[in-house]
């Protein structure tokens, strides 16, 4: 008899316990996981299958929560792909969600690109690898060129984003503007147009979508000072705390500290999403640190745009180049392979800070247009921003030389003109014609060129 009245109990805790929109934690599990496993092609690649899955497919949430999602995760600094899968994965299954969603985002693309590390260290100046990055360099020209126009299209949707996206690329290539200044610049001029009656554009329909959120506010979601001390006090010091013990045992002069204090840096002002943090640490670690050559970091970039997760994880090539080149006391594949898991940690952790932070509030101020403006001139700076790494990639790849040029305010690096590669601006022509005219994928692309420089290296080294 006792037996029977105990019986229903864990049935109506299973029922307590089960998300009022009906998602298991394993079943989303899964879904992050294949998003993960999907997430080529950069930033905009990865928002597509995102979407594509998390909207279309499973209708978890609306259009218009996934938009401004995304329009907040434009606005924090670092990757917003792994933001965005964040703070959806966070709406749906609270702080576990959330540490799934951003966790396996990241995991598929530290392990190729440590793999790919590897390879290029040991056997770089093979001429079968050279030849493959080599391909890679010359093809990203085309990569980040067609990823300004997918932005675009998506972004400028009145005059005023258009002007906003031109000031931005005219900011920060001809005046080195920092990237701060400029993304709360737009913000600031975002809000004020809407204040005065200027729409910054077309805005994504409340309609009544059949996803399995709702369009009410989970529980878990409201605000409260007491839920913002606790991430931060849980958060931060998994973020620094690294950070300090490194200065603490190592000293300031250390290179496994410079790496953990500079990516911390990049973790708090890059601004603007991925291509801005690229264009940042790009110019940082080439021309401040003197780290990486910019044909090395081309390369790395091509090693991120053919792997799963952020294009950002390029970082941790850079630091796996850094510390396989100033290992100290440690083997160089040990010392770089640190390096890059240490630079990987302090750039991706904040993250989750910024997100389990900020994401109450954001949901709280959803529908309040202002805000939704202010959102959107940043997604319009993003496309400057992109444009800038895009030209700056380019000078470097297909000059062998640049000189500074520095009067009247501007600050532009311009490109010696012997110095051109005739045969890197060749390929990446063919690399833009594959991909505008031909419609060729991202992956289909940088393989060819690939391919291409393969070839053309063996068969040179046979004529030798």
């Amino acid at each position: 008899m006792s037996a029977t009245t105990r019986q229903p109990a864990p049935v109506a805790a299973e029922q307590t316990a089960a998300p009022a929109h009906g998602v298991s934690f394993g079943d989303a599990f899964k879904v992050w996981l294949r998003v993960a496993l999907l997430s080529f092609g950069g930033p905009a690649g990865q928002i597509a299958v995102m979407h594509r899955i998390v909207v279309e497919e499973r209708r978890w949430i609306s259009e218009a929560r996934f938009l401004h999602a995304l329009n907040y995760c434009h606005l924090l600094p670092g990757p917003e792909a792994q933001q965005l899968a964040i703070y959806i994965g966070w709406l749906m299954h609270k702080t576990r969600g959330g540490l799934a969603a951003g966790i396996l985002f990241v995991v598929p693309g530290v392990i190729a690109l440590l793999l790919l590390s590897w390879i290029y260290v040991i056997w770089g100046n093979v001429s079968f690898v050279a030849g493959l990055f080599f391909g890679l360099k010359a093809a990203v020209l085309a990569v980040v060129i067609e990823a300004v126009l997918r932005v675009g299209r998506r972004a400028l949707k009145s005059q005023l984003a258009v002007v906003i996206a031109a000031v931005s690329f005219i900011a920060l290539f001809c005046f080195a503007i920092p990237f701060p200044l400029v993304v709360l610049s737009a913000a600031l001029v975002g809000f004020a147009a809407n204040r005065l009656g200027y729409a910054m554009g077309s805005h994504a329909a409340h309609g009544k979508d059949a996803d399995l959120l709702g369009d009410s506010m989970p529980d878990h979601a409201h605000a409260s000072l007491a839920r913002a001390i606790k991430v931060v006090a849980i958060w931060l010091p998994l973020w620094l705390g690294p950070v300090a013990l490194l200065y603490w045992f190592l000293g300031g002069a250390n290179v496994f500290t410079r790496l953990a204090v500079f990516f911390s840096e990049v973790a708090v002002f890059s601004f603007g999403g991925a291509y801005a943090v690229l264009a940042y640490v790009a110019q940082q670690a080439v021309e401040t640190y003197h780290w990486v050559l910019p044909g090395e970091m081309l390369a790395g970039l091509g090693m991120a745009e053919t792997t799963p997760g952020p294009l950002i994880m390029v970082v941790q090539y850079v630091g796996f180049l850094v510390g396989y080149r100033t290992p100290g006391m440690l083997s160089p594949l040990l010392a770089g392979t640190l390096a890059g898991l240490l630079v990987t940690w302090v750039t991706f952790t904040p993250c989750f800070l910024w997100v389990f932070l900020g994401a109450p509030y954001v949901e709280a101020l959803r529908g309040v247009r202002s805000l939704g403006a202010a959102l959107s001139a940043v997604t319009a700076a993003v496309v400057g921003v992109i444009l800038n790494l895009a030209v700056w990639f380019g000078v470097h790849v297909i000059f062998r030389e640049t000189v500074p040029w520095r009067a009247f305010g501007l600050n532009l690096s311009l490109p010696v003109l012997p110095s051109i590669d005739i045969f890197v601006t060749i390929l990446a022509i063919a690399a833009a014609l594959a991909i505008f005219r031909f419609k060729a994928g991202t992956i289909q692309t940088l393989l060819a060129c690939s391919v291409a420089c393969v070839v053309l290296q063996l068969t040179f080294v046979v004529a030798q």
